[in-house]
């Protein structure tokens, strides 16, 4: 994988390397390790008082009944300052407007906890692509010539091939496809290795998923998805978030919630202006 420093990103190689490339890149030591441990805090006080949270990917964990080795935390803009400071990371916001456009929005941000012997996702691709093991339910002709999705992942706990760091297939957000069986992508992934406060960013349409965690200590992450501006978010932010961080939002974390683009909108009671079109 790919790696830069926060003061040698270069965004339109970035882009190719997503794109055309590996799918995935690294910035070393994006996080100080004072917003670390504060957004480590706030998830492991969220998660141990209230574990039992929607998960994904987990089909075999459900059946096994080890779920609860694998915690989310939602929302976590409601749940302190450090998140959306992540969230708009300069660096981020550069990348991320060269990739998806200078409006593009928040799909969700949440954390991933998976607890010493803790198994393994499904092999899948990400939001909106995440059911493309449905492909009748999508557009005919979909691919991934261009991106409604990216992924970045803010690691908190040492990601190690033992605490089950991210595994991926390099390459594979080329060819829009769920993986199945038959792909073999345990024998052909790579793991996203890194310390806390070391970010990845990745094309979600790349196959991944979580590995089992078979270290003595747990795995956390941020994880935030990143969507073209028209895309249907996955989280309902706006409506979960108090109104005093709605009105004081940043102009960045404003359009992160979709703030800079009106549709849906009822037209039937829009002003009567000319509200599309060249000026």
């Amino acid at each position: 994988m790919k790696t830069y420093k926060a003061d040698a990103v270069d965004p339109d190689a970035i882009v190719d390397e997503l794109l055309n490339g590996g799918g995935a890149v690294m910035f070393k030591g994006l996080f100080a390790p004072e917003d670390i441990a504060e957004a480590r805090r706030i998830i492991l006080e969220h998660s141990n008082n209230d574990a039992a949270k929607v998960t994904h990917f987990q089909g075999t964990a459900a059946k096994d009944g080890q779920l609860a080795l694998q915690r989310r935390v939602w929302n976590l803009l409601a749940k302190g300052d450090v998140f959306a400071r992540m969230a708009t990371h300069p660096v981020l916001m550069k990348v991320l407007s060269k990739f998806l456009g200078t409006g593009f929005i928040m799909g969700s941000i949440a954390a991933n906890r998976i607890l010493p012997g803790g198994p393994g996702q499904e092999p899948h691709v990400d939001y909106p692509y995440w059911d493309f093991h449905a492909p009748e339910t999508h557009p005919i002709g979909l691919n991934a010539s261009f991106p409604m999705n990216a992924q970045v992942t803010v690691i908190l706990d040492p990601f190690t091939e033992a605490s089950g760091a991210t595994a991926y297939v390099p390459g594979t957000q080329k060819h829009l496809r769920y993986p199945g069986p038959e792909d073999d992508f345990h024998g052909k992934s790579k793991r996203m290795l890194g310390e806390p406060g070391d970010t990845v960013l990745f094309f979600g349409a790349a196959w991944h998923c979580a590995m089992p965690n078979r270290s003595d200590h747990e795995r956390c992450a941020v994880l935030t998805n990143y969507l073209p501006k028209w895309v249907k978010p996955l989280e309902d932010m706006p409506a979960a978030l108090p109104r005093e961080l709605l009105d004081t939002a940043s102009p960045e974390l404003r359009q992160l919630l979709g703030f800079d683009y009106p549709y849906p909108e009822v037209l039937d009671t829009a002003d009567a202006v000319n509200a599309e079109g060249r000026k």
